[in-house]
């Protein structure tokens, strides 16, 4: 927004430089960017707030400058000079949508002479970034800069039957704007119609076949208000936004429609001639609800301390309101008051609104800097210990903690989740139409990190992310269910900084010991893993569906807690790998982070050091590939051996002298009793029987 400063200076008698101005208003919460000398001008460039559409003109800015130095304010003047002829004998406006035009004007000029700008309006606008298009033209937009009031005006002559009808757009009606395009309109939009057809679309831009031409003898201008939220809809719909749209958008004063339409009358009068008709056509369907919602709000001085730590004196505070446009009614203690909040505020609702607009008119720069007094002490929200301790143990493993939207794109989402597509939540007004949807899984994001890693020559990655994921409609009142979830990937050396071992990179079984690790930090029972391939059934976490396509066959695996599913893990497949350009094996997992968050913790119970020692065997079986190591584990374990503590895997050896489709397997048992040493009769007999479950349960020979 811009703003000339000798233009300011007309409504108030600043006493203040552009560059000091610009300072103050700064720090009055009206943030400007940069101040640019114009000729003998200089212009103000602000960056304003959505919620201060009032200050979207010079009038709004002039208000704010008053109140700042306490000096008067002076109003652009109006001057109208009507004829005996009424405006409603010519013409009538009827409203058949006043949900989304709570007020509409008309004005009717006779006789006007269109042609050129006077040179002070032409350079006035420019200044601003306007074009200069013909004088009645020029005093809409001079007007909109002036009092932050949106006008247009028409060709009256082009009105078939004379007439306005504000009213939705019919099925399939379509409009020739300014511009010279085209435009498909639908009933959610609202259209300016005359008895037959639309002739601007309302709030945005008028039509090319009413606008005004160098034969325009007659005008109707309208001065209008607009539901906000209809304009932004139809302005993203169309992709069209104009300096009216954006100030429709965030919402104009009702109140201010007719003055601003007679300073426009009154200017077009003075430079393109002409006369106009008397008793403006004003059709007001909000104003009820306009004035049911005008509530005093108080104001008390003690709040005002225990909030800014300062001190105000009520008739301070009862000046500052009333030049801001406040209606004040004194409190009768003398340490309070009400006030009523102007209709352009549309910000001001509460207390703490005023409470706002006295500290800042007063300066911010006498608050203290302090910190927040606190009545009790503060506590984590559930789980985030836990979160904290998956934090500290990936971090410390190498990981670094990523975040990244939950806005996704819906082809990459795909790739690495299995939701159907009635259970993915479409955003209905997106940021960028490219991250239309809501994620339902972290791997996208890990994905489009380490694909950003790879670009910049980074090889040798480890990321983590811990966030929600949003499917379906199953969540109270229909909202979204939230899921959280952990993502884990890396890719690149086991060993970065190791010179000898530099070679080495890491595999699935490094992931797969980096989760092993989650359940010790959290306390929970061992995880548990299943081989899967790429077209595994997996009821559990994606029911009725195939078990997601990104996994590389016979390289993942599905995480269990208790026996049932809470996650999977696994190397990519190499076919998704090298979308991202990514050459080397890039290891992925994702978990129900809610599920170990809720999950049943063991009780920690002491155990003594042993007071006798381990006795130790190892065995070798030549078993087949087929057979994982897990299960053989399993059935060494289900057999309840009682002095039998430990089993583990520690050599695997496959050669060209073992039988085709079999491998050998070394396993160490560790054998303790608690109570004596055990002796070699004891364990023998127990390694008899795990030879012989092995030998009956899985075909395998003791080589």
């Amino acid at each position: 927004m811009k703003i000339s400063y000798n233009w300011l200076r007309e409504m108030v008698e600043t006493r203040l430089t552009p560059r000091d101005l610009a300072t103050r208003l700064t720090m009055a919460g009206l943030a400007v960017d940069a101040v640019e000398a114009v000729g003998d001008d200089h212009v103000l460039e602000f960056d304003l707030t959505s919620n201060r559409p009032d200050c979207l003109s010079h009038l709004g800015v002039a208000r704010e400058v008053a109140a700042l130095e306490g000096i008067g304010l002076v109003r652009p003047s109006t001057n109208l000079a009507a004829v005996a002829t009424k405006t409603i004998e010519l013409t009538a406006v009827e409203v058949l949508s006043p949900e989304l035009c709570p007020r509409y004007t008309a004005r009717l000029i006779r006789g006007v002479r269109i042609g050129p700008s006077p040179e002070w309006l032409v350079r006035r606008l420019e200044a601003l970034g306007q074009r200069s298009v013909n004088n009645v033209a020029d005093i809409t937009n001079y007007v909109m800069l002036e009092t932050g009031q949106p006008l247009h005006a028409f060709d009256f002559h082009q009105l078939r039957g004379r007439r306005i009808v504000v009213r939705r757009a019919h099925v399939g009606e379509q409009m020739t704007t300014l511009d010279g395009e085209l435009r498909d309109l639908t009933p959610e939009m609202l259209v300016i119609a005359d008895a037959e057809r639309a002739v601007a679309i309302g709030g945005i831009k008028g039509g090319e076949d009413s606008g005004i031409s160098a034969e325009t003898v007659d005008v109707l201008l309208e001065a209008a208000s607009f539901v906000p939220g209809q304009i932004r809809q139809t302005s993203r719909a169309l992709g069209l936004a104009t300096e009216a749209s954006y100030r429709f958008e965030r919402g104009v004063d009702p109140l201010g429609v007719l003055d601003a339409a007679d300073r426009a009358c009154t200017l077009i009068v003075a430079i393109a001639g002409g006369e106009v008709l008397d008793v403006a056509i004003d059709v007001f369907p909000g104003e009820a609800a306009l004035r049911a919602a005008e509530n005093p709000i108080p104001f008390r001085a003690e709040r005002y301390r225990a909030l800014t730590g300062l001190s105000v004196d009520i008739g301070e505070a009862s000046r500052i309101l009333g030049m801001l446009g406040c209606r004040v009614l004194p409190g009768a203690d003398g340490e309070s008051l009400s006030a009523v909040a102007p209709t352009w505020r549309i910000d001001i609702r509460i207390e703490e609104d005023l409470i706002e607009e006295v500290a800042r008119i007063a300066g911010y720069d006498l608050l203290q800097t302090t910190l927040p007094g606190s009545a009790g002490a503060g506590a984590y929200l559930a789980g985030e210990e836990d979160r904290r301790a998956i934090r500290r143990l990936l971090t410390n493993a190498g990981y670094h903690e990523a975040v990244s939207f939950s806005f996704v794109n819906v082809g990459l989402d795909a790739l690495f989740s299995t939701v159907d597509e009635s259970q993915r939540m479409l955003l209905l007004d997106p940021i960028d139409e490219t991250q239309s949807h809501m994620r339902t899984t972290l791997l996208g994001g890990l994905f489009r990190a380490l694909e950003h890693n790879f670009n910049h020559g980074s090889r040798n990655v480890r990321l983590f992310e811990i966030g929600k994921c949003f499917i379906g409609h199953e969540g109270e009142d229909g909202r979204p269910r939230e899921v959280e979830r952990l993502a884990i990937a890396a890719t690149g050396a086991r060993h970065e900084l190791d010179w000898q071992n530099s070679s080495a990179r890491l595999d699935f079984f490094d992931l797969k010991g980096v989760v092993e690790s989650l359940n010790e930090a959290l306390g929970l029972p061992p995880f548990g893993f299943r081989s899967i391939g790429v077209d595994s059934h997996h009821p559990a976490l994606y029911p009725g569906r195939l078990y997601p396509g990104w996994l590389h066959p016979g390289r993942a695996a599905e995480i269990l807690l208790g026996g049932r599913p809470v996650g999977q893990l696994g190397q990519l497949h190499p076919h998704i790998a090298g979308q991202g350009r990514m050459k080397q094996a890039v290891l992925l997992a994702e978990i129900d982070l809610a599920a170990l968050l809720n999950s049943t913790r063991p009780e920690s119970r002491y155990h003594p050091l042993p007071k006798f020692p381990a006795v130790v065997r190892d065995q070798a079986f030549l078993i087949e590939t087929s057979v994982s190591c897990d299960s053989i584990i399993s059935a060494v374990r289900d057999l309840n051996l009682p002095n039998l503590v430990d089993v583990r895997l520690f050599d695997i050896y496959a050669g060209r002298e073992l039988p085709a489709g079999s491998h050998s397997l070394a396993l160490t048992f560790i054998y303790r009793a608690d109570d004596r040493t055990l002796t070699d009769e004891e364990v023998s007999a127990a390694q008899e029987r795990i030879v012989a479950c092995l030998r009956n349960a899985f075909n395998a020979e003791l080589r």
